[in-house]
């Protein structure tokens, strides 16, 4: 017999109301990007339009003074290339510091693991003038050397690369398997929700990051999506029906990679909870 527990059902009606209070925002930004502008500040809030604007909101957002799809075509180049550069780099780091056996492995990690907690604030003006040196400053791939190494990521994917068991990796080299081959074709597979999760994440991170191309940027032509909505508000800032236009789009890649990914997602949870 099903029996029903009071405390579980308090809990589940806290969980839905707090979720609708999250969400409502973002309802009204969508609901205010296909009003007109005398509509977007009725009282009370009419959540669906009466009169649709939609199609002059989004025209304005992407064929309007400032070149919004060249902002949003720079950022998914470069979050594109920083997400898949990041995800190499840190998961090779991530075998290395768990399926590598070499003097001071674990002190080494250690040290690279103490690094995260330095602020990424206290080292912008050496990261400047050695970029500047270099001739990295004011360019995409600077901004993609960025974001090449993560303390986060590796550390996430080490965890999961501990959790692949030893005998799969000496019974590869039995088979004159090298380091390369096994991280390629066995370890990598094993720990596909890891890098899943970690790719979302970075992903997201690079997206909506404001800091590094603000200071890295100064051509108009190379700006990401976040300096151009900066932008498209000096412009259109009291105009709050094409501001939620411009934000409903540039949150649009978010919704779909994290639509994509959630199953390995929810099966890296599953396979954290139980690992061990």
């Amino acid at each position: 017999m099903l029996t029903i527990r009071p405390d579980r059902v308090l809990v589940t009606l806290l969980m839905g109301a707090a979720g609708i209070l999250f969400i409502l925002p973002f309802l009204w930004m969508l609901s205010a990007s296909f009003k007109p502008e005398l509509d977007v500040m009725t009282y009370p809030i009419k959540w669906i339009p009466e009169r649709w604007n939609a199609i002059e909101n989004y025209t304005q957002v992407w064929a309007g003074a400032v070149p919004f799809a060249l902002y949003y075509w720079n950022s998914i180049k470069v979050t594109l290339m920083s997400t898949a550069v990041s995800l190499i780099v840190s998961a090779m780091a991530a075998y290395g510091f768990s399926k590598v056996n070499f003097k001071g492995r674990d002190s080494f990690f250690l040290i690279v693991l103490a690094t995260f907690m330095i602020p990424t604030q206290a080292i912008l003006v050496p990261q400047f003038i050695m970029y500047r040196w270099i001739g990295l400053f004011d360019s995409h791939a600077g901004l993609v050397l960025l974001a090449a190494s993560s303390v986060l990521g590796t550390f996430l994917l080490r965890q999961f690369f501990m959790g692949v068991h030893n005998e799969i990796i000496e019974s590869a080299r039995i088979d004159a398997a090298g380091h390369w081959t096994i991280f390629a074709r066995i370890a990598l597979p094993l720990v596909k929700p890891a890098l899943a999760t970690y790719m979302i994440l970075r992903f997201i991170w690079t997206w909506n990051d404001y800091q590094n191309p603000l200071i890295f940027l100064r051509t108009d032509a190379l700006f990401t999506l976040q300096l151009g909505i900066r932008k498209f508000a000096d412009f259109s800032g009291e105009f709050y029906s094409l501001m939620m236009a411009g934000a409903v789009s540039a949150i649009l890649p978010l919704l779909i990679i994290f639509i994509i990914g959630q199953k390995q997602v929810i099966e890296g949870v599953a396979m954290g909870s139980v690992k061990g």
